[in-house]
């Protein structure tokens, strides 16, 4: 690749997300950053309907939305991230509007507010309707491809960290079935989550845990795996192995109520998702349709409020103003990922992590609707602020990129063990046959080893809290613990649990008898 040594020692991103571009914008320095996809296609920002949260509406203070979060995520919320994220949120509605973000605006030319589930204020600000990450993305791919301290390598993905003495000192690179060694004492994941790794899910394709697995093998911990939130309404029918469509919290924030097939409503639409998702999906369990009935809450408008709904299901053959959508739940956020702290710094030195990789205290074991891109653009620029006051070593050769280890499974594969044992309700027997089913593949396959991690950590914490539903704890422990896994305690945690060895005694907490 012409000019590619010139680049070494310049901090690399891996990411072409919301998360990754705004890193790559706050920070001074130069750096690189990789897209797997060319930019700003194929990430889960761009895709993002309801909006972004932040307090900034007459009646709603910081105060409020940090109380809504801490509610949502069930005990597991960090107070201090809590505070520092949605602290930001009026500064970050600011800063990508000076971005160029076009946001939809009142009367009082001020971002117009909705409100979406679990929410005590309307405050969730839309750009385009239904359309407000593909906004974003719009307006930061612009600025991205207009800076040139920015190196873009698109077609390139993050591949492995390469480690001396235990910091980073340079990355692999895959680009066009070639692999490249760059030489770097700082590389930050950006990556995305896990939801390309089940059969439903709202994430786009490149959505496998790559980021997680190459921060797993490199002695990372992760935080949190079990927590996966399932959006409650995903349209039901679509394009095999294509993402679901989403239908926005924001739809039922305006008013659009869920029935059965005979219009009785079943449960509280604006309750947490996790809620929500369970409803629906015992309902459907027991022989229900489940519909999203829009047509008195728009009022035949559908298609001016929420134009990419409104387009989606016209590609179904569904008109929103004259029948109810049908829908189900589909994976839609990873709560867990990379412990980092507020900086975004994992336990590796040199690696830092945001956005959807990240576990930063925020979500806890359940996302408040619309408040991802809201850490997504704030902790990238924690994470920017902290790599330029960072003094970084001088980059030294990195030699050859190591060999791949071992065949890795299908995709339909990892589908079958994850849509099973770790979907909305999960019990400890289907949970150890997917890690057992996983565990030969986890040496040389990324996929195996985020999906064996995931179902370890489900099948320890024997109780259910937010995300994580165990059909056989069903209670939730009166202490919040976190959970967390190492590369090392995952490989011993497998041999153990294939051996037949009753070794997977939970952490204090974790239990609830």
């Amino acid at each position: 690749m012409t000019g590619f040594a010139a680049l070494a020692g310049q901090p690399v991103i891996a990411g072409g997300g919301l998360a990754g571009l705004a890193t790559a914008l706050l920070m001074d320095r130069p750096c690189v950053l990789l897209s797997p996809a060319p930019l700003g296609r194929d990430a889960a920002s761009a895709l993002a309907q309801g909006g972004i949260a932040a307090a900034i509406g007459a009646g709603d203070s910081v105060a409020l939305h940090a109380a809504d979060t801490l509610a949502a995520g069930v005990g597991l919320c960090d107070p201090d991230a809590v505070a520092a994220i949605v602290g930001a949120g009026p500064e970050a509605v600011a800063g990508l509007r000076s971005l160029g973000v076009v946001f939809d605006l009142g009367a009082d030319e001020k971002p117009d507010l909705h409100l979406e589930a679990a929410h005590a204020r309307a405050r969730i600000a839309h750009a385009r309707g239904d359309g407000t990450g593909a906004e974003i993305m719009r307006a930061l791919v612009a600025r991205v491809r207009a800076t040139p301290r920015i190196t873009v390598i698109e077609g390139a993905a993050l591949r492995r960290l390469i480690l001396r003495d235990g910091r980073v000192a340079g990355v692999e690179i895959m680009r066009g079935g070639v692999v490249l060694a760059l030489p770097t004492a700082a590389c930050v994941i950006a990556t995305g989550g896990v939801g390309a790794l089940f059969p439903a899910t709202t994430s786009p394709v490149g959505g496998q845990g790559m980021g997680l697995a190459c921060a797993a093998r490199a002695g990372a911990v992760l935080r949190d795996m079990e927590f996966v939130q399932f959006h409650p309404t995903a349209l039901a029918d679509g394009p095999a192995g294509a993402p679901r469509a989403l239908v926005s919290e924001a739809v039922r924030g305006a008013g659009a109520i869920l029935v059965d097939e005979t219009g009785a409503r079943f449960t509280d639409e604006l309750a947490p998702r996790d809620v929500v998702a369970r409803a629906i999906e015992a309902h459907l369990a027991a022989g229900h349709q489940v519909l999203l009935d829009a047509r008195a809450a728009t009022g035949g408008a559908f298609a001016r409020h929420f134009p990419g709904i409104a387009l989606a299901c016209a590609a179904r053959g569904l008109d929103p103003d004259r029948q109810p959508m049908p829908v189900r739940p589909a994976v839609h956020y990873h709560m867990g990922g990379i412990e980092t702290d507020l900086n975004g710094r994992s336990s590796v030195p040199g690696l830092w992590a945001c956005g959807e990789a990240a576990s930063t205290g925020l979500h806890g074991a359940n996302r408040l609707a619309s408040n991802s891109l809201l850490e997504a653009f704030v902790c990238a620029g924690f994470v920017a602020r902290d790599l330029d006051a960072a003094s970084l070593p001088m980059p030294r050769p990195v030699g050859e990129p190591a060999p791949d280890v071992g065949d890795g499974l299908g995709l339909a594969d990892i589908h079958a063990c994850l849509g099973r044992a770790a979907g909305i309700l999960r019990d400890g027997a289907g949970l150890a046959r997917a890690a057992r089913a996983l565990a030969p593949h986890v040496a040389g396959d990324d996929r195996a080893l985020v999906g064996a991690m995931l179902c370890l950590a489900a099948l320890e914490r024997r109780e259910s809290r937010g995300g994580h539903y165990r059909s056989d704890y069903p209670r939730t422990a009166a202490a919040a613990v976190h959970s967390r896994l190492t590369l090392a305690r995952t490989l011993t945690m497998l041999a153990e649990l294939s051996s037949g060895e009753p070794v997977l005694t939970p952490a204090d907490g974790l239990t609830v008898p």
